[in-house]
């Protein structure tokens, strides 16, 4: 390709996103604008304050619900199953599905 035809390729790509990015921004800003003109500056460093934890908090329990997800089901139902080939005439591909859904219901009931 041309050097002409890439650039011309990159301004179309560049308009693009600018366009898309001043309808997403004309929402926030018109938000913003509505927070300072009725709660002033400092409604909207409470505002900023506000969506910062909560965007905290979702990740805090994305993380539990990793954390958890690893401790009561990946690692158990990879050790029941390792230990089950021992155990059972199976072999561990044909116990893993069973011990990954019994550990789902454990983790499941525990909340």
């Amino acid at each position: 390709m041309s050097e002409t035809t890439l650039l011309s390729q990159a301004q179309e790509l560049s308009e693009k996103v600018s366009e898309r990015l001043d309808e997403y921004s004309g929402v926030f800003g018109s938000i913003k604008g509505l927070i300072v003109e009725h709660f002033g500056q400092n409604g909207l460093i409470a505002a900023y304050i506000v969506v910062a934890v909560l965007i905290l908090v979702l990740v805090s329990r994305l993380v539990k619900i990793t954390f958890a997800t690893i401790k009561y089901l990946i690692i158990p139902a990879i050790a029941l199953a390792a230990l089950g080939t021992f155990v059972l005439p199976y072999s561990f591909f044909m116990l893993l599905p069973v011990t990954v859904t019994a550990c789902s219901l454990l983790l499941l009931f525990r909340g």
